[in-house]
């Protein structure tokens, strides 16, 4: 083959890529709706104003018979939707790999989550348990489809791309985010005109993410190839198979360590996004308006933070930026415990200091943890990764839901989160990435 031959095949091949980073790129945009109008703005604050009606003299909601105030019962579900997800995940991360065929998995995975999202139009009255079953069901379909969706990263994107792919990903996300916000915020606030009232424009805020998510997830489901796999032993059956990932990542320690020290700072970050709503409303009492103006200046801004930390990264390396972001983290989440209620000036500083911090500690963190897995078990490692991203977090909800129900008070939930960022900065400190990389059997990064 001559020279111009191979460099008309590596031009078609870059080409080819990037038109596959581009599809790619589409499912942030399509699935974080569902994170931003949902999960963070409407359900927590709807969902708890349908379990406070269906509560009992005390404040109370008794879900098969056990006793909940109602004021944490969006908290638990989200944790027990990560209970779902960490007995699904692992096998669908282990099928994808040894199969190859990760878009069918990935369009079951979002169409079952778009649709319990639309179906969320029909929450009213005191239908919490309702509620409860379809944010369990949406949530732990959006843990799987991320997973499968990441996954995709080390297999679409060099080395040395992988800071820039994610980022930009991220930023589709939070631009897809704002965009349907800006809607959503015109639909509430003017639901008078239309001739709705305040929890039917809610509902169709609900349910319209759900038709967003899944109308753009048809585009990577075009543009994103299957990587044929050889065929490898069967998969074992729910934690089985959790604990057999378990033990191969004890085969590379390194990696194991970063993981541990993401899973805990990322699970205060995904609290703090879950539950802010439900802080500035029942807290601070701030109006609904008030709270989607907030998130959509934190989306706006998480645009420009994932990207200029993107920059940073390549300067200082991924590693030093994202604990410089955790310092970020942890001065303004005290920040938030101190905001006087009724002021919703000081809740959009804070706001904007989320934002200015969002996008990139997720970013880097799914890019850096793409160089330290290793090769053809992509999707079986991000199904670890993922069982603490985009809201998935368990023990962050437990907690800040368990301070909320022994003291009563949220803002002392709230500041309960800092232990999370302390931590997972001192566990991320100590993970020497560069042999990480390359006892993950990976080329090394200039800087990392």
């Amino acid at each position: 083959m001559g020279i111009d031959a191979i460099r008309t095949t590596g031009a078609d091949e870059a080409a080819e890529r990037r038109r596959e980073q581009r599809g790619w790129y589409f499912y942030d945009w399509a699935c974080s709706v569902y994170s931003t109008s949902v999960l963070t703005v409407f359900l927590g604050p709807y969902l708890t104003s349908v379990a406070e009606k269906a509560a009992d003299a005390d404040g109370y909601v008794h879900p098969l018979g056990i006793p909940v105030r109602a004021g944490a019962f969006f908290a638990y579900s989200v944790s027990l939707s990560v209970i779902v997800a960490v007995l699904v995940m692992p096998l669908v991360g282990v099928a994808a790999d040894r199969t190859g065929r990760k878009k069918p998995l990935l369009a079951a995975a979002a169409y079952t989550g778009a649709t319990a999202t639309a179906a969320m139009f029909f929450l009213g009255g005191d239908r919490y348990l309702l509620g409860g079953v379809l944010l369990i069901v949406a949530n732990a379909a959006s843990a799987v489809g991320a997973m499968l969706y990441n996954s995709y990263l080390p297999q679409i994107a060099p080395p040395e791309e992988r800071d820039a792919v994610s980022s930009r990903g991220w930023a589709f996300g939070y631009a897809a985010g704002s965009l349907v916000l800006v809607v959503n915020l015109v639909l509430y606030t003017a639901h008078d005109s239309f001739g709705l009232s305040e929890g039917m424009a809610v509902r169709i805020c609900l349910a319209s993410a759900g038709l967003w998510w899944g109308a753009f997830t048809l585009v990577p489901l075009r543009r994103l190839h299957d990587r044929r796999m050889p065929q490898q032993e069967a998969t074992a059956p729910g934690f089985r198979q959790l604990a057999a990932t378990v033990r191969d990542m004890r085969r590379h320690p390194l990696t194991l360590s970063f993981l541990l020290a993401y899973l805990v700072y990322n699970d205060g970050i995904q609290t703090v996004i879950s539950q802010a709503s439900v802080y500035g409303s029942e807290e601070l009492g701030l109006g609904q308006s008030t709270l989607i103006g907030a998130v959509l200046l934190v989306q706006v801004l998480a645009v420009a933070g994932a990207l200029g930390m993107g920059r940073l990264a390549r300067v200082y390396g991924a590693k030093r930026t994202i604990l410089g972001s955790l310092v970020a983290w942890t001065l303004t989440l005290g920040a938030g415990y101190f905001l006087p209620a009724g002021a919703p000036v000081w809740f959009f500083v804070l706001a904007a200091g989320i934002g200015l911090v969002l996008g990139g500690s997720q970013a880097l963190s799914r890019s850096l943890f793409s160089h330290l897995v290793p090769p053809g078990k992509e999707a079986e490692y991000f199904s670890a990764y993922e069982m603490s991203d985009r809201g998935m977090s368990w023990l962050g909800p437990l907690l800040f839901g368990i301070t909320y129900q022994l003291t009563g008070s949220y803002r002392d939930a709230i500041i309960s989160l800092v232990i999370f960022f302390i931590l997972g900065f001192c566990l991320l400190a100590r993970v020497p990435v560069r042999q990480a990389i390359s006892d993950a059997g990976n080329p090394v990064p200039k800087k990392i």
